[in-house]
């Protein structure tokens, strides 16, 4: 009887080390899976209020970062609308609080404007994002397929291969980094092989549109079909497999024959992915991760959300506020095609000493931006000229195009959604791009320097357009025009594809998620 109190006692004390060390292990594991998962966390919670950035916004301050399409699915905003696919309902009261911030007062009191200087963009943030969604997928430890271990050999290649001596004419200030460029380009021109699904009826599938605004997926889809370099015949050759079909054909026959809903539409890609699921092995086994589509659709960002959402998505739309994954998927250029005889029709612009014209923007008041861009800047200023939609007679369009090659600086406002063909078109007429959307990925971002021959203006400083672009000094100006017109090629469509063209950098973009992911 002695020793049962010693022995009780003796027992308490390991009991209580053992529940120490329980609550130890428990709070290091949790640390670690907090290290662990950080780089899946969504990066727009952490970033700072934007004072720099044009694509992405903290959410706590900004709660109205994208407008949903007024035209709508089915005509009608969805119900419940809150946060990223709601209107801009504070975008007015930012450019007042923006005009506030714009004027100082003089020793005598007077009002006087403040010169402002162009903001810097959040390239280094996107780039930061990509380096970090790669970081975090290749610390996977994963069994390797022979393609995938084709496409680790190629990824070592680019990270640790020698700098190349020739630049193939490319000049390296429009590039973050143009010897890891030609290496990632030539590695795919050796090794990349594509697998095209014969599934699929037309028009929605494998029949492309080749004019118009969203033609950029109709060109593709028609140049991927008729490819023999990287189209195989042998699923299992491939790295990649393509679903060809059209978001605007989608859209539009479904919509002719009887009018349905985004569910509907939906539905009609999830039975074909469930088709391709069926009758092959290579959907289920990475479930559609080493797939990819190309769509310039204002809705395939959200129809392909759920049937096609681990693919790789090549979008115009590529809205970061709206699910754009940066890392996995890739910006579509929209491009505006007049002739699908020949696609790079009045190519080209004055020199910039026959610019006369300052800033120039004219189209449809789409969204809240660009009715708030023709308040402020129509008829303010002679050489800045901003219009609402012209007219779609011939001679209108000519004047478009006259203005355009004419213009030193041409406005790329966003209207419904993020994108605007206008992008492509400043480069093909040699017009500096001013982007003006927030949330929007510029094509090719991973590799080109869109800095080096664009200019960014953040929504809420759209009254403050003038006194921006006037701070850039006339060879600062010079310097991005010149790029201008070098970085055109990376947005041409030729009816036979050519080395760095447009057909070219789209697969490009898709073989970099692929060899990264």
């Amino acid at each position: 009887m002695e020793t049962k109190g010693p022995l009780q006692r003796l027992c308490r004390v390991q009991i209580l080390k053992l529940l120490v060390l329980i609550i130890s292990l428990v709070v290091v594991l949790i640390i670690l899976s907090q290290l662990i998962t950080f780089p899946y966390k969504s990066y727009t919670l952490t970033v700072p209020p934007v004072t720099k950035g044009i694509l992405v916004h903290e959410v706590a301050i900004y709660n109205n970062i994208s407008i949903a399409h007024k035209g709508g699915l089915n005509g009608s905003k969805e119900e419940g609308c809150k946060g990223y696919d709601c209107d801009h309902g504070s975008l007015l009261s930012q450019i007042a609080t923006k005009q506030n911030d714009s004027v100082q007062t003089d020793q005598t009191g007077q009002t006087v404007a403040v010169a402002l200087e162009p903001k810097p963009t959040r390239f280094s943030y996107m780039v930061s994002v990509l380096e970090s969604t790669v970081a975090a997928r290749f610390s996977k430890n994963k069994l390797l397929s022979a393609r995938d271990g084709e496409l680790k050999r190629a990824l070592i290649k680019i990270e640790n291969g020698p700098m190349l001596g020739s630049t193939e004419g490319l000049d390296g200030s429009l590039y973050h980094n143009l010897s890891r460029f030609l290496r990632s380009y030539k590695l795919m021109e050796n090794t990349l092989k594509v697998y095209i699904y014969k599934e699929g009826k037309k028009p929605i599938f494998h029949d492309p549109r080749l004019r118009g605004i969203y033609a950029s997926e109709g060109w593709f889809m028609k140049l991927m079909e008729k490819n023999r370099k990287f189209v195989v015949r042998d699923p299992r050759k491939a790295h990649l497999f393509y679903l060809p079909f059209s978001s605007l054909k989608l859209r539009n026959t479904s919509q002719e024959r009887t009018p349905v809903s985004r569910k509907d539409l939906e539905l009609h890609l999830k039975n074909y992915t469930g088709l391709i699921a069926g009758k092959y092995p290579f959907w289920n086994r990475t479930n559609g991760s080493d797939h990819f589509l190309v769509a310039c659709h204002d809705w395939a960002m959200k129809l392909t959300k759920d049937p096609m959402g681990n693919c790789i998505r090549s979008l115009c739309n590529s809205n970061l506020a709206s699910g754009f994954k940066i890392g996995k998927d890739t910006t579509l250029p929209a491009t505006y095609i007049r002739s699908a005889d020949y696609p790079v029709r009045d190519l080209g612009g004055n020199p910039p000493s026959k610019r006369p014209i300052f800033a120039f923007f004219a189209g449809g008041m789409h969204g809240d931006l660009r009715p708030i861009l023709l308040q402020h800047w129509q008829d303010k200023e002679p050489d800045i000229k901003i219009f609402g939609q012209m007219a779609r007679d011939n001679k209108s369009k000519a004047k478009y195009r006259m203005y355009m090659k004419s213009s030193k600086y041409c406005i790329c406002a966003r209207g419904y959604e993020v994108y605007s063909p206008r992008v492509v078109e400043s480069i093909h007429y040699e017009c500096v791009p001013v982007i003006i959307s927030d949330n929007y990925v510029p094509p090719f971002f991973e590799v080109l320097n869109w800095e080096a021959f664009s200019v960014f203006v953040l929504e809420k400083d759209v009254v403050n357009l003038g006194r921006i672009l006037r701070s850039i000094p006339d060879t600062k100006y010079l310097e991005m025009q010149k790029r201008v017109k070098m970085v055109q090629q990376h947005f041409m469509w030729h009816k036979k594809p050519v080395k760095f063209d447009v057909f070219h950098m789209i697969l490009h973009s898709v073989w970099n998620n692929r060899v990264f992911m």
